[in-house]
């Protein structure tokens, strides 16, 4: 039996402050719900990702800020890194661990600049969210044996995809609201939002 690692709960001070944030970052809005003052619920997805972050109000007693070690991989550090400060983002500078295993907390054993060679799993930034969260950014380029995502269609049925369709078309929705019109390019949107879905069901 699959057991895949859904969500994880970020505890911050100011909700509307983490999402506008977290979408500056390019992560995908998945959900905002409140039933009353006391409960609001906020989901987000990274790019590519098939795990989201919740965050709000009445969901978690730790204190805000206090999540560190958050995990994001990608294939290219420095493309990584330019992104993430264009978008406003806190970055450290790129760095592997004097270890040379996993990083070590805080900025404990950084030697700066990437891993030598390159190697995969080696080379890493950090950055940190309004509240004070930790995230660590590491570059994989090729796997370890045992450790390749499975793949597969990314729906499985045409009720699947209806139902993709009906997420998409409720997530352009307030995308239009947004903007204040009518989204000539939606075709081109519902694409783009299907194909990091589908990522990260994959």
């Amino acid at each position: 039996m699959d057991t895949k690692l859904e969500v994880m709960v970020l505890p911050v001070a100011d909700v509307d402050r983490a999402k506008a944030f977290y979408r500056s970052l390019g992560w995908r809005d998945d959900a905002d719900f409140t039933t009353d003052a006391e409960f609001r619920v906020v989901q987000l997805t990274p790019p590519g990702s098939a795990c989201a972050i919740i965050f709000g109000t009445g969901i978690t007693t730790a204190t805000p800020g206090s999540a560190e070690g958050m995990q994001l991989v990608v294939d290219d550090i420095e493309t990584a890194r330019t992104d993430l400060a264009a978008r406003g983002a806190r970055v450290s500078e790129i760095f592997h661990d004097g270890g040379g295993v996993f990083h070590h907390a805080g900025t404990a054993g950084r030697v700066p600049g990437p891993a030598p060679e390159r190697r995969s799993y080696n080379s890493w930034l950090s950055f940190d969210d309004p509240d004070g969260n930790t995230w660590y950014v590491q570059e994989v380029t090729t796997r370890l044996p045992g450790r390749v995502t499975r793949t597969g269609p990314a729906y499985e049925s045409a009720d699947d995809l209806a139902e993709a369709l009906r997420r998409a078309a409720a997530a352009h929705g307030k995308h239009e609201e947004e903007i204040g019109k009518a989204d000539p390019d939606w075709p081109d949107w519902y694409a783009r939002y299907m194909l990091d879905e589908s990522k990260a069901r994959a």
